[in-house]
């Protein structure tokens, strides 16, 4: 008996569609500088400015505490992804933004160990823990200093922004927003716009913050939405309560003062830790300018913006289920 054959070909396979699955955050392809890498090479060069100010203005100890915060990062992300048998995390140069997103926010006296530790909880209870990055709920670097904030107080409080004049002549005054805040004293637009004023390393100069926020916008690295939303809310409500007697710093002293700027370009505007529609963003950036204003007016504290950022990372995850788009055509039918 002699074996039929099928004279049926078979159908080749289908390639199997390949996925890339991958951490937050996702952008469209811009010719390959979209990866996570690139991003960060966006923000490393964005905050020039804003190192260049700080060398400026506070000379040797801003390179000492930059490289404090940057070294105990990446040593924190390697032993880190180490341990959880993974590696090549160090190589998106995260941990290195995070370090000098730190470094910025803290003042040039801080002893070595309060970066060194803010550092190494910036990147284990900041990011590692949540599972890495794309998936931290808030923000690494203000984890990071909200943590040496309570730790060390008395390294972090107002009179560790000042000194006795013979180490460095800018910050033997102290900073322009104690100064408002325990005195009532105003401070002049100029200097607080050009930087040469006693603060923390990344908000003495408005000017630095705008360049390297204004980069990052331009290059699309960072959404406009959230810094705009800052900045107008901070605006009229700063303004009202200067009309209505609360504030001897007007709406022009409260953008250019502090940490506003920093916060608004280069803190929250963190794609991970940040609202991912437009409407989102921009309540995001409202929530944000209120609670600084907020906080400054009528609390114990001279700044707000490390407690605003990470009060609103908390509300994000409500914030995109509350704006999520409305399909075109209108919301699918549901089967009874």
């Amino acid at each position: 008996m002699t074996e039929e054959v099928s004279t049926q070909t078979e159908a080749p396979a289908r390639p199997e569609p390949g996925f890339y699955v991958a951490p937050a955050p996702h952008l469209a392809g811009r010719g390959g500088s979209s990866s996570t890498r690139w991003m960060m090479v966006d923000v490393l060069v964005a905050l020039v400015p804003v190192l260049v100010a700080a060398l400026w203005v506070f000379q040797w100890y801003a390179v000492k505490q930059v490289a404090i915060c940057v070294i105990a990062c990446l040593v924190a992300e390697s032993l880190c992804m180490r341990w959880r048998g993974r590696c090549g995390s160090v190589r998106d140069l995260s941990a290195v933004v995070t370090g000098a997103i730190l470094a910025l926010s803290l003042p040039w006296s801080a002893p070595w160990y309060v970066g060194a530790i803010a550092g190494i909880v910036a990147v284990g209870l900041g990011k590692v823990v949540f599972g890495g990055l794309g998936q931290n709920l808030f923000n690494p670097a203000m984890v990071g200093r909200a943590f040496a904030l309570v730790c060390f107080p008395a390294a972090l409080g107002a009179s560790a922004y000042q000194a006795d004049g013979t180490v460095l002549d800018v910050v033997s005054r102290a900073t322009p927003l104690t100064l408002a805040k325990q005195m009532g004293e105003g401070s002049p637009l100029w200097p607080l716009f050009i930087g040469n004023l006693n603060g923390s390393l990344g908000e003495t100069s408005a000017l630095a913050c705008l360049l390297g926020g204004l980069y990052l916008c331009l290059r699309r690295t960072a959404s406009w939405e959230i810094p705009a939303a800052i900045v107008v809310t901070v605006a009229v409500l700063g303004g009202a309560a200067h009309a209505g007697g609360l504030s001897v710093w007007g709406a022009a002293e409260h953008l250019f003062g502090g940490a506003l700027l920093l916060g608004a370009f280069y803190i929250a505007t963190d794609p991970v830790t940040s609202p991912v529609t437009k409407r989102g963003k921009c309540l995001f950036g409202m929530g944000i300018g209120a609670v600084v204003v907020l906080i400054r007016l009528f609390s114990g504290y001279p700044e707000g913006v490390m407690f605003a950022v990470l009060l609103m990372n908390a509300v994000t995850p409500l914030i995109n289920r509350w704006t999520v788009p409305r399909p075109v055509g209108g919301p699918v039918p549901v089967r009874a």
